[in-house]
């Protein structure tokens, strides 16, 4: 973890499985790197959008979540919107090709 932490990676990206026992004094535990948003979260966060009122879509492609807008300033209200939702969520996200 220590790490991984190092090289910037948050620790919301990491899945922890059961601990194992596999020897005398020895324990191990798998640990699982999530890479982009689940779909049943994405469907969580569309819902949160919609019931915001910001006249922004938002559609579901493969293992992100696309929000389209007219204006720049309610984009940013979503992007807004989704940082307080990502402790909820236990989700890290990352904002990308955001474009005049």
């Amino acid at each position: 973890m220590v790490r991984a932490a190092k090289r910037g990676i948050s620790l919301r990206v990491l899945e922890f499985g059961d601990i194992e026992k596999t020897g005398l004094a020895n324990v191990k535990q798998p640990i699982k790197l999530q890479q982009g948003i689940p779909v049943e979260k994405s469907k969580e966060l569309i819902k949160v959008l919609k019931d915001s009122k910001i006249k922004v879509q938002g559609s579901i492609q493969a293992d992100q979540l696309r929000v389209t807008g007219k204006n720049r300033d309610d984009l940013q209200a979503a992007m807004a919107l989704f940082r307080k939702e990502q402790d909820r969520l236990s989700l890290d996200m990352q904002f990308t090709n955001f474009r005049d």
